[in-house]
């Protein structure tokens, strides 16, 4: 089980920024898969999951900014972020769980990929 994430940058508050989520050695449909994102200085947190099933959860800090989604048929997941903020600036990580449900607790999901940093200048 491998994930590749990817994406990240640099903008100015309010903009927008896709991130992917690449995965190999496994199939989507099957696990669940988070977005999470570690500020500086501070633990990693949950920012969005979509289930096996394919329901998506949001955290109230983000919801109605990002969405997550997933593309099946190319086995990637996606982070949308609008109107970003400066304090939407980390290291944004995708995992994946087998646990059937959506779940954003971080020591729950066994794989990791490697982080892509965002960076939202006021």
């Amino acid at each position: 089980v491998q994930l590749q994430a990817s994406g990240g940058g640099l903008l100015q508050a309010g903009g927008s920024l896709r991130l992917s989520c690449e995965a190999s050695g496994f199939s989507l449909y099957s696990y669940t898969i988070g977005w999470f994102r570690q500020a500086p200085g501070k633990e990693r947190e949950g920012v969005a999951c979509i289930s096996r099933g394919g329901s998506a959860y949001a955290v109230d800090s983000v919801e109605g900014r990002f969405t997550i989604s997933r593309d099946t048929d190319k086995n990637m997941a996606y982070l949308q972020m609008n109107s970003l903020k400066p304090e939407d600036t980390g290291v944004y990580y995708c995992a994946a769980t087998t646990r059937n449900t959506a779940t954003m607790t971080t020591h729950l999901y066994p794989y990791w990929g490697q982080g892509t940093l965002v960076t939202v200048s006021s």
